[in-house]
């Protein structure tokens, strides 16, 4: 999966994966998450609404995305008229105390993340295949600081009945991932094949979302 796939996607609005409202599960448990105050990062945010809410509930929120069409779509959308900058690694546009950084997340450093104190992730973990995600895990991990809260959101299914993405991640693959790096707790794990018709009429028979708070060591 190389990136002309998602820049791609985006450009010919081949973008299921992107939520025309605010992720349920992030209000639900965003009280019970806590997080503290600094940057709130968003990797592979795509043009994601829930940036929005984030900011609402008081947290400066820092993105990274591929796509400057998303960057671009994100801040025409939500009435924003962004500041432009250049670092030679990433496009930076900025407004409302919104951060986001166009260009690779796995060029992303420590000194990007000094101010982060939490990670929201709905839709970066399932994006990836399988050789990608282990290397997307130890990137994250090696560039926050420790101490940092993780809310992850995944997606669960018999891989061989669809070819991703989203990619099926299993609540065992997130332990081996986050482990040694750090503390899991499995908020819940719902059943919603009933509430996706889509993947009904793909002939998928299991669909869950699992729901993660990690807190790195």
């Amino acid at each position: 999966m190389k990136q002309e796939f998602w820049l791609e996607r985006w450009e010919r609005k081949e973008i299921g994966f992107h939520q025309d409202e605010i992720n349920p599960y992030l209000r639900e448990h965003w009280p019970e998450f806590q997080a503290a105050g600094g940057e709130l990062f968003v990797p592979l945010c795509g043009k994601s609404l829930d940036m929005v809410w984030l900011r609402e509930q008081g947290h400066n929120v820092l993105g990274v995305e591929l796509s400057p069409l998303a960057v671009q779509e994100f801040f025409a959308e939500n009435g924003y008229t962004p500041q432009h900058t250049d670092d030679g690694r990433f496009k930076r546009c900025e407004a409302n105390g919104i951060r986001l950084l166009c260009g690779d997340f796995f060029d992303l450093t420590p000194a990007d993340m000094t101010q982060v104190t939490a990670v929201y992730d709905r839709a970066s973990l399932i994006a990836l295949p399988p050789e990608m995600r282990e290397r997307y895990a130890r990137h994250l991990v090696n560039i926050l600081p420790s101490g940092t809260q993780i809310l992850l959101v995944t997606v669960d299914y018999p891989q061989e009945e669809m070819s991703g993405p989203p990619f099926a991640v299993t609540v065992e693959e997130v332990e081996a991932l986050y482990r040694p790096y750090a503390e899991i707790k499995l908020l819940a794990r719902l059943d919603v094949l009933a509430q996706n018709p889509r993947f009904q009429t793909r002939g998928m028979s299991r669909l869950h979302e699992n729901i993660f708070v990690l807190k790195l060591l």
